[in-house]
């Protein structure tokens, strides 16, 4: 019997029915827990398959989410429409970078650097214009009620958890079949070594160009969803330094180039960062110290980070590690 394949089915059934036993605290940060898994597993098709490190994946979600608020707020397109143009902007956006920087030759820390100056050129650029309001965002309309079409919920977050994790299922699913075909073979070749692929004629700037058009297109769909679900955005909330590192620490928590190392880093640093900022803003009575701390802004977040410091430095495989390392320890365990 494949037990992998009965436990990603009963995980699946137990994700279907959760939403019926969650508070409502317990359900956004469910929501969010699918909303960083899919993001960082959009991060990882593009890093942790090709090798090649992005930093600024910000780009292509402020772009999904601009494109298709604009259009919604301005031209009356339903936001479902607007997803998919706003994929296809990215798209376009993320190939126009890796054109530049592939054709240059740019690897490594230069081609991360090259992906952050992209991203924070669109950050200022969208911070003075004002077709989408400059700094000051834009509001997305409410219709009252909810409504599947119109993709707005009102009454209940239930759908919004539904719709996230069959946008995380679906990159789940994406990334399996790219890891099992030829193109993950091409990408995974890319990854080691790069010149070794080149010499058995592998086409370094084509396969290099299908997996950032791959990633900026499904990156671009969880920036609609963010509109969509807090009903705001403005050009620091999207395209922001800081989202640029909040993509990444998932799948590098999780296990870097791993099919389910995004959604068990997620799983993790969700909560982690919630429990973090709830310790510094209102500290129980047995953590007297943190009262020193109460109410000075970042100190959670510097918490936060102190503590992702210590898991990432005696977890530098990742979880995914740490559990092949546990399993393949009980199994000599076993045969003894």
């Amino acid at each position: 019997m494949n037990w992998g394949l009965v436990l990603i089915i009963l995980g699946l059934v137990i994700l279907l029915i959760l939403p019926q036993f969650l508070s409502p605290f317990l359900l956004s940060l469910a929501i969010l827990i699918l909303f960083w898994a899919y993001l960082g597993q959009c991060w990882n098709i593009m890093t942790g398959y090709t090798g090649q490190f992005s930093f600024g994946h910000a780009a292509y979600f402020g772009i999904g989410a601009y494109t298709s608020t604009w259009l919604l707020v301005n031209m009356g397109v339903n936001p479902w429409i607007g997803m998919i143009i706003g994929g296809i902007f990215a798209m376009l956006f993320g190939l126009f970078v890796g054109y530049l920087a592939f054709r240059s030759g740019l690897r490594h820390i230069y081609f991360a650097l090259t992906t952050f100056a992209f991203a924070m050129v669109l950050l200022f650029t969208s911070s003075n214009l004002a077709i989408i309001n400059k700094t000051m965002g834009i509001q997305v309309p409410l219709i009252g009620g909810d409504s599947w079409l119109h993709f707005q919920f009102e009454t209940t977050r239930v759908p919004y958890y539904y719709i996230m994790l069959g946008m995380m299922v679906v990159s789940i699913i994406v990334t399996y079949l790219i890891g099992r075909s030829k193109l993950g073979y091409y990408f995974k070749a890319i990854r080691e070594d790069q010149d070794a692929a080149a010499s058995l004629g592998v086409n370094l700037l084509r396969y290099k160009m299908t997996g950032m058009g791959i990633s900026s297109f499904m990156t671009a769909l969880g920036g609609t969803f963010y509109a969509q679900y807090f009903y705001y955005i403005d050009p620091d909330l999207v395209f922001g330094f800081f989202l640029n590192v909040e993509i990444l620490l998932a799948p590098v928590l999780g296990g870097v180039g791993t099919l389910f190392g995004p959604v068990l880093g997620a799983l993790v640093l969700t909560p982690l960062s919630e429990l973090t900022r709830a310790l510094i803003r209102q500290p129980p009575g047995f953590l007297p110290f943190l009262l020193a701390l109460q109410g000075r802004a970042g100190v959670d977040i510097m918490l936060y980070g102190l503590i992702l410091i210590v898991v990432i430095i005696f977890l530098p495989q990742g979880l995914v590690g740490w559990i092949r390392r546990l399993g393949r320890r009980g199994h000599r365990y076993l045969e003894v």
